[in-house]
């Protein structure tokens, strides 16, 4: 661990009281989820040319209307790619790991070390190429299941080892 990283915890401790520095992802995840929401948005577009091609323009009302308000809000999503990756972050405290998500309505989860069932790295074929890892955590509640995407690889592995440490160290009560 840095000392910048052990300065950033040692400041998270005291949460919420004190400002917290947050760990960012990479900003090259941000292509990798424009990426995504532009092949969906592709797509979108092309269901609704081949129904209206099919229909002869007799396309019900909710898909002459509604699919492109559909598409529009699935663009809109994508243009928010870069800003939506900005707002992920983590923290490593001293007995929890916070997870911050969100651009309008900010979720932020803490997951005990002495509860993390399970530590998985994972990486498609776009993150793969790009270097990048998702780590993943399961927990013992289902509502605590936190995903982690945009680290680099390297990081996720050392991350995964840590926190690994950290989980066996708090369950056996050292």
């Amino acid at each position: 661990m840095t000392t910048d990283r052990v300065e950033t915890t040692q400041r998270a401790a005291n949460w919420p009281t004190e400002q917290v520095e947050w760990n960012r992802v990479s900003p090259k995840y941000a292509w990798a989820d424009l990426t995504m929401n532009v092949l969906f948005d592709v797509v979108l577009v092309i269901v609704y040319v081949v129904i209206l091609v099919v229909t002869e323009s007799e396309a019900p009302l909710l898909v002459r209307i509604g699919l492109p308000i559909v598409i529009f809000l699935f663009l809109v999503n994508s243009i928010l790619a870069f800003r939506r990756v900005r707002a992920i972050g983590y923290v490593l405290r001293e007995d929890d790991l916070l997870f911050r998500r969100g651009i309008m309505f900010e979720r932020v989860i803490a997951v005990p070390y002495g509860r993390l069932q399970l530590v998985d790295v994972t990486r498609g074929p776009l993150l793969r190429a790009l270097g990048l890892a998702t780590l993943k955590f399961v927990t013992a509640s289902a509502a605590t299941g936190v995903n982690l995407p945009g680290l680099r690889h390297e990081d996720a592995e050392a991350l995964r080892d840590r926190l690994v440490t950290l989980a066996e160290a708090r369950r056996s009560g050292l």
